[in-house]
């Protein structure tokens, strides 16, 4: 189950975190992986720990996607990782404190983007009879946090709508459009976070998220579409 060799996937804002953990499971499962980064050398040296190739390059820029599209050609697998923009606010912050500049910073990565990564790779995908497009949200579009996320997840949820309407124009041609949606995470560090409020009682993992997100890229995940799947380790249940 879930072999991917043959199939190629984009994974955005991945030389390290999560992405890099859903990176490194498609990789592991034969994909061939091409890995987004801001930074170039963090693209390329994630790149080269697990043999795919690096694209670095800001994806809010449209020429920039532009590019990716010339360099991988065809498509299998999209999965819209990149979510923080530089400048985010890290310190808490109330909604009308952050102002016109970081809601634009936050629609330009987290919707914008998204949008325009699917309208260049989904025709292809559609013309060949298979595709899998992933978003990778936050719990933050379902649950009030005062954390300064307003925006991030204004942002996020427009995107979850647009996910679900595009699952429902593409679903004929082969093509499912799912999103998972992230509670607390130890993206970076590696170090487990003092307090975490989940049923499993840890923070998540890169590869909890390379899990999850393998089985929605796999063919084996074929009639599911349209979904928003939450992995929050019993943080919040449904």
């Amino acid at each position: 189950m879930f072999d991917l060799k043959g199939r190629t996937a984009l994974i955005t804002g991945a030389g390290q975190g999560m992405g890099f953990g859903i990176a490194k499971a498609l990789a592991g499962q034969g994909a061939d992986v091409y890995i987004n980064d801001l930074y170039p050398e963090r693209a390329e040296k994630a790149a080269s720990e697990i043999g795919a190739s690096a694209l670095s390059g800001d994806i809010t820029n449209a020429d920039i996607r532009a590019g990716f599209k010339d360099s991988i050609g065809a498509l299998d697998i999209l999965v819209n990782n990149a979510g923080v923009p530089e400048g985010m606010p890290t310190s808490l912050a109330h909604a009308d404190k952050l102002g016109d500049a970081d809601y634009a910073r936050q629609m330009d990565l987290n919707h914008h983007a998204v949008r325009g990564l699917c309208d260049l790779f989904l025709p292809c995908m559609r013309h060949r009879g298979h595709g899998r497009v992933l978003i990778i949200t936050s719990e933050s579009h379902r649950l009030g946090l005062a954390m300064g996320l307003s925006h991030y997840a204004a942002a996020k949820s427009a995107t979850l709508g647009y996910m679900r309407a595009l699952a429902a124009e593409v679903g004929h041609d082969g093509v499912t459009v799912n999103a998972l949606s992230l509670g607390t995470m130890n993206n970076f560090d590696g170090h487990e976070r003092a307090a975490v409020s989940t049923l499993i009682g840890r923070a998540g993992t890169p590869q909890d998220v390379g899990a999850a997100a393998l089985y929605l890229c796999s063919d084996e995940a074929g009639w599911m579409t349209g979904q928003t799947l939450p992995l929050n380790g019993g943080a919040c249940t449904a």
